[in-house]
Order: structure tokens, then C-alpha cells, then sequence
């Protein structure tokens, strides 16, 4: 899957849970303060990725954008791809 599709199925997800306009989802944007999410919602998008994905992504306090995100997704694919 590349960083693009990655982007993309995030983009989707957090649009549904934010209720955000998905132009707003962009690599910068700070999940918190740009896009008004709170931690739970962090936690249930990432909850619906690790279901969409079938993957597990472990709570980490370092991911604050978009793009930590589809770097935090990316690696975990990889990690996946080579178990």
C-alpha cells in the first residue's frame, strides 16, 4: 500500500469521525488543534484503521499529524509484510 492509499483510507476514516471536510486532512495538519479531535477520538481512529487494515498500531503520544499517522501506518504494514 503506498503513502498516497495510506493517506487516503485516513482521510476517509477521519473525516467519518470528525465530521471534517476531508480537503482538511492534510500531511501538516495537528490532529488536535487543526482538526479539534480529542484523545478519544484519536484512539477510535485508530481503532477503525487497525479494523480497515488488519493491522495493530500501538497508542503512541508521539503522533500529533496527519503525517505521523500515515508514517505510524506505514511502518506497521512493512512490519506485517515481513512477519
Amino acid at each position: 500500500m503506498t503513502q498516497e492509499e495510506i493517506l487516503t483510507k485516513i482521510q476517509t476514516i477521519v473525516s467519518e469521525q470528525l465530521d471534517v471536510d476531508a480537503a482538511k486532512i492534510v500531511l501538516t495538519a495537528n490532529i488536535k488543534e487543526d482538526l479539534d479531535a480529542d484523545s478519544l477520538d484519536v484512539f477510535e481512529i485508530m481503532n477503525e484503521l487497525e479494523d480497515e487494515l488488519e493491522i495493530q498500531l500501538e497508542a503512541d503520544e508521539k503522533i500529533q499529524t496527519i503525517q505521523d499517522v500515515v508514517d505510524h501506518v506505514s511502518a506497521q504494514l512493512a512490519a506485517n509484510d515481513e512477519a
